[in-house]
């Protein structure tokens, strides 16, 4: 398939079926894994499944050839982020071809990376294996790879588990070694309501939360001057940032509640515990005195909401070398956004990032993947293909 060819065929089939599937994070994604399943088992194919607690969501296993050794696992998550209140300009769950590129929700994040390793099934089972190909599918990555720790604690029972792993998030088909932690947190904020005629008798919960906010986005601003750095990283700094606010219930009540929501996507270097100390010593010595002195029962309380550990690879790690030879890359780099990889090699299962589309793409209306990043990742699955083939 040249760069601008339109795929076709097994591949585009495959793609346009995965994304006809709603997996947005807050519905099941059974019909999807049913789907694959079922496509597996006419294939001569045993999928294993682990759920939620509900049994509403699972993570798909499987294997391909030889089931007594270790092999490479292609993973990605089949959730996607919600299309609610974007201006897209056609159906997002039906593909369509267009300037050399597909549009769908999901085209790039990340379904065209799983579609692309299922259609290539075939291929795979009509080779002798030297080593197995593990299928990883999982559920709500989208919402703080909630899913995936469970399908790593299946395979830490099995007697044979994958000896690396190939994460297919959109980076360009380039080979990426590292990453950010993403830590999100809650912050509940309690005050005391009046009629704001009585302003000074009562304490505004959202005046509070914006001291704190406003704390936390000065925090963000010394690390974009005074670092830690790594110019390995498309952003080389930590970033910390609030992305949801909810107070308040009318203009003229002092609110008693507010609560909001930020996280910290941080270094290697940046332990994000010392951060969240930071910013809870200052709301908790410098705003919550004030707000006790006119109503006791007034504070701050915080949830954890998130945690995704950092990646950073060593430079000689097998899966590397692997990695750069199925992409033909000749160079590494690392990315700020978090991903599954990070839980396989704290799981013991060493893992690198590589897939087609480009992250500038994902969780926007018009998603897209171009055709020459899926050529791109077909020529990966072919080294692929060769790479495990037995002589």
């Amino acid at each position: 398939m040249s760069a601008t060819e339109s795929p076709n065929g097994d591949v585009r089939s495959m793609i346009d079926q995965l994304i006809a599937f709603d997996t947005t994070s807050r519905n099941s994604n059974l019909d999807l894994i049913h789907f694959v399943r079922d496509y597996l088992a006419d294939l001569g194919v045993t999928s294993h499944l682990t759920f939620d607690d509900e049994k509403r969501k699972a993570n798909l296993y499987a294997t391909l050839g030889p089931t007594d050794r270790g092999g490479i696992a292609l993973s990605g998550h089949t959730d996607v982020v919600p299309v609610d209140g974007q201006d897209w300009s056609g159906d997002p769950w039906t593909v369509r071809d267009k300037d050399d590129r597909l549009y769908g929700r999901g085209t790039c994040d990340m379904k065209s990376f799983i579609a692309i390793a299922l259609a290539y099934a075939p291929r795979f089972l009509e080779r002798n294996l030297a080593l197995p190909i593990h299928y990883c599918l999982s559920y709500d990555e989208e919402v703080g790879c909630l899913g995936v720790p469970r399908l790593i604690a299946f395979l830490e029972q099995q007697p044979v588990r994958p000896v690396a792993c190939i994460v297919g998030e959109p980076t360009d088909m380039k080979v990426i070694v590292g990453h950010k932690a993403q830590s999100g947190f809650r912050c509940r904020v309690r005050g005391r309501e009046a009629h704001s005629s009585l302003a000074p008798r009562a304490v505004n919960a959202v005046e509070a939360a914006a001291r704190v906010i406003t704390r936390l986005s000065d925090m963000a601003a010394r690390k974009t001057t005074e670092g830690p750095f790594d110019e390995d990283y498309d952003v080389p700094h930590t970033t910390i940032h609030c992305g949801v606010v909810h107070g308040g219930t009318a203009r003229n009540i002092v609110p008693a509640d507010c609560t909001f929501e930020f996280e910290f996507r941080s270094l290697p270097a940046d332990d994000p515990a010392v951060l969240l100390t930071e910013i809870q010593a200052y709301a908790h010595g410098e705003v919550e005195p004030a707000m006790k002195a006119i109503a006791p029962e007034s504070g701050f309380s915080w949830e954890a909401s998130s945690f995704i550990p950092s990646l950073d690879l060593e430079p000689d790690a097998e899966i590397i070398t692997l990695a750069k030879f199925l992409a033909g890359a000749n160079a590494t780099s690392k990315v700020a956004f978090g991903t599954e990889a990070s839980l396989f090699n704290e799981g013991g299962i060493p893992a690198v990032i590589c897939g087609p589309g480009s992250i500038e793409q994902a969780h926007k209306p018009d998603e897209f993947v171009s055709h020459a990043q899926i050529a791109l990742c077909e020529q990966f699955m072919g080294r692929l293909l060769d790479r495990v083939t037995a002589p």
